[in-house]
């Protein structure tokens, strides 16, 4: 078949990895990139001679002929590229957070629906060996209805990302936006059985006084109305990268790690504990876990995507629902308060 033909838009850290994940793929293409400086670009053609490369995505959305674009660019670019690709009947894969407002989630998913293409947003977390088989390990019943879910990470601070992005909340909206996002995600995944969360209460503070809602520590709770209930929580002030999840429902339970001490993206530790309410069994991972090589799952879910329309594992409507309990988290931390969720959430 004819390998599906891909943009990316974003070529820093995160964006390289996505590159690779494309041109790795024998059923993709990666013909065109924006790359945000001339080292970039020139790093860009080096690696990746056949591709078209543009300082500017609105440029290559114009120019370069394409089936889908890969949105890897600072959060507050993404409504403006995903919809002007959109306009010209493309379909996009947008990382996350879709955007940093709900107003801008709102308008992506509302393009998509528009102009009829695909929007699947970049949750990978959800194909991993690991965090993926928590799910199909709840659908199957084994531990029962799940009534608690704990995500947590503990890891070193961010980088500051290509011009300091990370760093300037006008840009990167809010540090909640970043990794606790894909934890609120899974956490709804896991607990989608209970409907829709109804509260939300958080809790946030920094270490540096010069940037006081940029929070190194960060932890939300929210609930159901059936009564179960999730905690999400997260510290950038600590060393290297561990991440915890604990479900416990009405018949058992499961406790998973991971742990990248040294480097994410090569030898990264893995477990998965499982009791059904009689006895544990460490369960074996068929493939390594970590985001880098989610990645791949990801891009091969999106030529499948592109090829047949099957729906992505997740939608914009469920970036919209992540991105969106972000956001009342940081306002809760404002107001110092638990919130009503789900009226803010409708589209």
């Amino acid at each position: 078949m004819i390998p599906v033909r891909f943009a990316l838009a974003g070529f820093g850290a995160w964006g390289k990895f996505h590159a690779q994940s494309i041109a790795g793929n024998p059923d993709a293409a990666l013909v065109a990139i924006t790359a945000p400086s001339e080292a970039s670009r020139e790093e860009a053609r080096k690696l990746y001679p056949e591709a078209q490369i543009f300082a500017d995505s609105l440029e290559m959305i114009a120019k370069a002929d394409f089936d889908i674009i890969d949105i890897a660019t600072p959060s507050h670019t993404h409504r403006e590229i995903a919809l002007a690709a959109m306009q010209k009947g493309k379909h996009v894969l947008l990382e996350k957070p879709m955007a940093i407002t709900l107003e801008d989630c709102k308008a992506i998913v509302a393009g998509a629906r528009d102009h009829g293409v695909h929007l699947a947003v970049g949750h990978e977390l959800r194909l991993s060996s690991q965090w993926g088989r928590i799910k199909e390990i709840i659908a199957a019943g084994t531990i029962g209805d799940p009534q608690y879910v704990l995500v947590e990470l503990l890891r070193k601070p961010y980088r500051t990302g290509a011009s300091g992005w990370r760093y300037d909340q006008n840009r990167v909206g809010s540090w909640v936006l970043e990794e606790p996002i894909h934890f609120f995600d899974l956490a709804r995944w896991y607990l989608e059985g209970s409907g829709d969360p109804v509260e939300l209460y958080a809790y946030g503070n920094s270490r540096d006084p010069q940037r006081p809602t940029l929070y190194d520590n960060f932890s939300a709770m929210f609930k159901y109305a059936n009564g179960s209930y999730a905690v999400v929580s997260q510290t950038l002030a600590a060393f290297e990268h561990h991440q915890t999840v604990k479900v416990s429902g009405t018949k058992g339970a499961l406790w998973a790690g991971w742990s990248g001490a040294l480097d994410r993206t090569l030898e990264p530790t893995a477990f998965l504990k499982v009791f059904d309410g009689e006895k544990v069994e460490d369960l074996t991972l068929t493939r390594q876990s970590g985001e880098v090589f989610e990645l791949r799952e990801e891009v091969a879910q999106c030529i499948d995507m592109v090829r047949s329309g099957k729906k992505p594992i997740a939608t914009g409507l469920d970036g919209l629902w992540s991105a969106g309990l972000c956001l009342v988290a940081e306002e809760s931390i404002r107001q110092q308060r638990p919130l009503p969720v789900g009226e803010l959430l409708q589209f």
